[in-house]
């Protein structure tokens, strides 16, 4: 038989464990992101509640083989100055079947890599597509940020600073 807690300790033990809970960060609506495994970023990034997955900007996007697996190859920017870009290549996650805003349906090849933010680094998965038409290379949706921070709609680079000539 468990001894009865008093009442008062138990709601101390609550709160301490409420306390240890890891709160997310509050981001702004646009924050500059790296992909380190790629070797791009710092990189303009558009926080979109309204999207589920996160889109990288890519061009000439072609699969190949390589030792019996299979990989997505890709240019993508450096930097958010889009002056200069990188070939990339990452395994194959899948494909995914995307709805654009304007309600096209687009497929897209996906690939895992690192992303990092204000700090923190996790794993995460990325379609890739032509956004050259738009003003962000990246776009994270809430797949990618659901429990590492919340986003304020009304601010930007709460948790980190633009980059000189960002829009």
């Amino acid at each position: 038989m468990t001894p009865e807690i008093p009442r008062r300790k138990r709601s101390l033990k609550r709160r301490a464990l409420k306390r240890a809970v890891k709160r997310p960060k509050v981001m702004g609506w646009r924050e500059m992101v790296s992909l380190p495994e790629l070797g791009l970023g710092p990189l303009n990034a558009k926080a979109d509640t309204g999207a589920l997955s996160a889109a990288l900007h890519a061009e000439n996007i072609a699969v190949v083989s390589r030792d019996g697996q299979r990989l997505v190859a890709f240019d993508a920017y450096v930097d958010d100055q889009r002056a200069h870009a990188r070939r990339c290549e990452l395994p194959v996650h899948g494909v995914k079947r995307v709805r654009s805003s304007s309600g096209a349906v687009e497929e897209r090849w996906t690939v895992e890599t690192d992303i990092e933010l204000s700090g923190e680094r996790w794993r995460a998965l990325l379609t890739l597509t032509d956004r050259a038409d738009m003003v962000t290379p990246l776009l994270l949706g809430r797949a990618t940020l659901r429990g590492r921070f919340l986003v304020h709609p009304g601010r930007s680079y709460l948790l980190t600073h633009a980059a000189a000539g960002s829009p």
